[in-house]
């Protein structure tokens, strides 16, 4: 016997969420259904608030309830330097860190297998950050995988005619492994060892 329409659709729907396989997607719509109607509904409302209320920041691109976000608005940060990083949830791995200063989020890693081209990510506004703002560094945060470095390669390209210096997270994080999931003290260590680009000063 088939599903009723409507869990087909939210199956459908789990299941265009990344990491969610079809199995999994069957498994989170019965648990929709087996919750009270409440709860089903809050899921429902924080949804709708996330979309209403969270864009992307002017400046450095993360997610943002208010434009500016709090780092960008924040006067005690360190606004010569800025870390370019793939994703907001790198942003928050590292402020855990203790890094003070500015972001710029990519929006993403280069990854022509899935249609993701430099010209996708947010690369043309990091430059005309640097070209507006006193920017002195640039420190490349991607992950150490293949996509990552690749991007790290395109963005250290895309900059080289700017008078900024550019640099490299230390090797502190695992290759292959991703910032979101290191630690603390290994992201601290990764940016206090940066390293320049090959090719710049």
């Amino acid at each position: 016997m088939a599903y009723p329409e409507a869990i087909q659709q939210l199956i459908r729907e789990f299941d265009k969420m990344p990491g969610i396989g079809a199995r999994t997607a069957e498994r989170l719509a019965f648990h929709v259904l087996r919750v009270a109607p409440e709860e089903a509904l809050q899921l429902a409302l924080a949804i709708r608030d996330v979309r209403k209320n969270v864009r992307a920041c002017s400046q450095c691109c993360t997610v943002t309830a208010a434009d500016p976000c709090a780092i960008c608005a924040d006067p005690g940060r360190d606004r010569s330097t800025v870390l370019v990083v793939e994703q907001p949830n790198d942003v928050e791995a590292f402020e855990a860190a203790g890094f003070r200063g500015l972001y710029h989020v990519l929006g993403g890693v280069v990854n022509p297998v899935e249609g993701i081209e430099p010209d996708d990510l947010t690369i043309d506004r990091l430059k005309k950050r640097i070209a507006a703002a006193k920017i002195a560094e640039v420190i490349l945060g991607m992950d150490p995988d293949f996509e990552g470095e690749g991007t790290a390669l395109v963005v250290a390209q895309q900059l080289k005619a700017l008078p900024v210096r550019i640099s490299r997270l230390a090797r502190g994080i695992p290759a292959g492994s991703a910032i979101e999931y290191s630690n603390a003290a290994v992201l601290a260590e990764a940016v206090a060892g940066r390293r320049p680009v090959e090719g710049r000063a």
